[in-house]
């Protein structure tokens, strides 16, 4: 025998059954680990082993859980924070849509834990220098045989003793097998050999994927986003019996999160109650809304001064004036919504909340325009 430590010693059996009937006898007998080698799996090898059950599958589920909560937490970023766009009505927060990418990537956190972790971290995979590939008992086990060893793994063993146990209990063959050598330092020319062969592997592939997307630029079924039907806006279309390509939304439909008005005259949303708070943030988008929709015809201070020239025609009204001062404010909101006169509505314009600021910041301006002695500051 060389001067190599011991590995272990290796026993061959004919059968699974003579295996499993041995392992048991000579777990008591001997104070060293156990390791079976079969050509098929043995169904309660393990526990006879006595090894641990496996942690892959809590591995797997812990790895699962933080890849669901890593979609979910970048999809609430990008599209609630970072990109934010309502899509066909849904709230920016619908953790429904994203189901797909948050199954798509726990599966994908599964998987890679389950191969790796179990390549990597419990068979401690690839071990190119493992010392059973050199052993003359690990063809047999490819085939037919049945192979229990006894493992040193770094401590002293009885190698007569376990040849005798190995025997006893019924081992047609026993063999030591020892440590490989050690592993030298890897030579300049090794490395050089390896990084050539990598970058000309790279080269052949970018060049090679070059050539095939110059030669075959629509690959069917995967085509150019510009070459596949679309239709474009306010263009016709013949699929629809009125010719038209934009459709109207179906009838009775409402936007998420928008109510209907259904008011029809102005009499009647004089019952309407603002329903924002008179704060500084809301008199300054009222003061904005206004500005940008309001002052180019009512004047900058809502006293019917238009900015446009007589070609207007129209007589904007004061809306600092007592008569519209007195109006509830339903009533101004409703104008605001439905028009008067030559006054268009501007509800496509401006949401609800920017109608009721700038019914708060024309009480402003009425109130500047009929200031008392008390709004005198003193």
């Amino acid at each position: 025998m060389s001067d190599r430590k011991i590995f272990s010693v290796v026993g061959i059996f004919d059968s699974a059954q003579h295996l499993m009937n041995a392992i048991p006898d000579i777990r008591k007998r001997v104070n060293a680990p156990l390791e079976a080698y079969t050509p098929y799996p043995v169904e309660g090898l393990d526990k006879l082993l006595g090894h641990r059950k496996s942690p892959v599958g809590g591995m797997v589920l812990v790895m699962g859980i933080i890849g669901a909560l890593s979609a979910l937490g970048f999809e609430l970023w990008t599209s609630g924070r970072d990109y934010p766009q309502v899509t066909a009505g849904k709230p920016l927060f619908s953790w429904e849509a994203f189901v797909p990418i948050m199954f798509e990537v726990t599966v994908l956190f599964a998987a890679f834990t389950a191969g790796l972790g179990m390549l990597l971290l419990l068979n401690r995979l690839p071990m190119f220098r493992h010392p059973m590939l050199r052993s003359s008992s690990l063809p047999l086990v490819t085939r037919d045989r049945f192979a229990l060893a006894v493992e040193a793994r770094g401590a002293e063993i009885d190698v007569e003793k376990i040849t005798r146990l190995l025997q006893e209990f019924g081992a047609k063959s026993v063999e030591v097998v020892e440590e490989p050598a050690p592993a030298g330092v890897a030579s300049p020319k090794f490395f050089l050999r390896t990084l050539t062969a990598i970058g000309i592997v790279c080269i052949l592939a970018g060049f090679i994927t070059y050539w095939t997307m110059k030669l075959f630029p629509i690959v069917k079924p995967m085509v150019h986003m510009l070459d596949q039907p679309r239709l474009n806006p306010q263009s016709p279309s013949r699929y629809f019996s009125d010719g038209s390509g934009m459709r109207m939304p179906v009838s009775g439909t409402v936007a998420r999160g928008s109510v209907p008005y259904t008011i029809r005259n102005q009499e009647l949303a004089g019952d309407l109650v603002n329903p924002l708070y008179r704060t500084e943030t809301v008199l300054r988008q009222g003061r904005q809304a206004y500005m940008n929709n309001c002052s180019v015809c009512h004047g900058v201070l809502g006293d019917g001064k238009t900015s446009l020239t007589k070609a207007y025609g129209a007589k904007p009204a004061n809306l600092v004036s007592q008569s519209i001062a007195g109006l509830p404010d339903g009533k101004l909101y409703h104008v605001i919504v439905a028009g008067k006169n030559a006054m268009a509505s501007y509800s496509a314009e401006l949401g609800e909340d920017e109608r009721w600021a700038t019914v708060h910041y024309l009480r402003v301006l009425q109130r500047a325009a009929n200031a008392r002695d008390e709004d005198i500051p003193k």
